[in-house]
């Protein structure tokens, strides 16, 4: 075996510094390389059939609607042999289309908070991919990105570190410095979402919440977050948290401020003792924060979803039976598979929804993109069961 050469030289502030700048320009680097030549993510591009798919009519429609005029036209490729039309184009037909299924006059914003007590179990992918569909199904979605590591924020080719300062975050509203979260709110380069971003800094907001807590009469610190979204509730039809992968004060507002709440559940029994751990600490707290205040908390949902399913383990049957014992009703009838397209797509700084052209197996692609249409569209209609309950209210 050969031998490696282990350093023993000793570490100071100064080497984790410049380690820290190392890592920094290598990821500007990989980000040129990957988003090349732009070093920006693209708009998508969307074809007639899929848009017809989209719409929920034949593509024949779609054309014979053309004819009207009254809907963007798009453009011929550069050959003239296929008509593609920009996401914004594609969103005005959507909505056009599906105006019976997007939020209804009264309602505001439903708050879908996507959490884990665990990283790697695909949360931060889950709440892209939830956004990035709600999209295409018409709606107007707000992402705030609550992970101090961002990287929901990397995902929309935004680099935390560098591209991301503290007013571009929620920590002036933990701070107290903002009431509203109006101020962070940024377009991103998908058409129908808009973006709250994450970085670093955010850590302070687990030293500013507890603090705040102990020196202002009558402060809640679980209650920021939702007081800050307040004012933007009716500009939006969904409002989709990804919470850090821990119980922390962040965390707790991200699930107070939400009407649904989406747990990305791998079956393996590590990550099924973490989601447990994950319910009893929440209980813990919610006692103590708000039944000991005579407050209660309603969620209009829990989703739970199998996700980075590997059909190879051969323990995922067993664990996949604990969860539907445990969750029940809460489980969702679909499973995110764990494929070469998900593999792919996540090394790119992606997901399926981005991916224009899949050069590996067909099917396997629609496998993936399909288990992810099959998610969106069960939270589309627990949003569209929460707006109805708004209503009736």
């Amino acid at each position: 075996m050969a031998q490696t050469s282990i350093s023993k030289t000793t570490i100071n502030l100064k080497g984790i510094a410049e380690q820290a700048q190392l890592s920094a320009d290598m990821m500007d680097q990989v980000r040129a390389a990957m988003l090349n030549p732009t070093s920006r993510k693209k708009e998508l591009l969307i074809y007639l059939s899929q848009l017809a798919s989209y719409c929920g009519v034949e593509k024949g429609s779609i054309v014979h609607r053309m004819a009207k005029g009254d809907l963007p036209l798009g453009n011929l490729n550069t050959t003239g042999s296929r008509r593609e039309i920009t996401l914004a184009e594609a969103r005005s037909w959507i909505r056009t289309y599906r105006k019976d299924k997007l939020k209804p006059a009264g309602a505001e914003a439903v708050t879908i908070a996507v959490s884990n007590f665990k990283g790697g179990v695909g949360k931060t992918t889950t709440a892209m991919t939830l956004a990035q569909g709600l999209s295409l199904l018409g709606h107007r979605v707000l992402v705030i990105d609550t992970d101090p590591q961002g990287s929901l924020t990397t995902l929309f080719g935004i680099l935390p570190d560098t591209e991301v300062s503290e007013n571009d975050t929620i920590l002036p509203l933990a701070l107290g410095e903002e009431t509203s979260i109006r101020y962070a709110i940024r377009p991103t380069y998908w058409d129908g979402i808009d973006l709250v971003a994450a970085a670093p800094c955010l850590f302070g907001a687990e030293f500013a919440l507890p603090a705040r807590q102990t020196q202002e009469p009558g402060f809640e610190f679980w209650n920021v977050l939702n007081l800050g979204i307040d004012d933007v509730r009716n500009e939006y039809d969904v409002i989709v948290i990804d919470s850090p992968p821990s119980l922390s004060y962040i965390t707790i507002n991200a699930i107070m401020a939400s009407n649904g709440l989406v747990m990305p559940l791998p079956p393996n029994a590590l990550d099924y003792a973490s989601a447990s751990q994950f319910w009893n600490l929440f209980s813990d707290l919610s006692n103590e924060m708000l039944t000991s205040r005579g407050l209660d908390k309603e969620f209009d949902f829990i989703h739970v979803l199998l996700s980075r399913v590997d059909s190879s383990e051969t323990t995922s049957d067993i664990v996949r039976t604990w969860i539907q014992a445990t969750y029940k009703e809460k489980v969702l009838p679909v499973e995110i598979p764990k494929t070469a397209v998900t593999s792919s797509a996540s090394a790119e700084f992606s997901t399926v929804y981005d991916i224009q052209k899949y050069d590996g197996n067909a099917r396997t692609f629609k496998r993936a993109r399909d288990a992810y249409d099959q998610f969106v569209g069960y939270v589309e209609s627990s949003i569209r069961a929460a707006w109805s309950k708004q209503l009736d209210a």
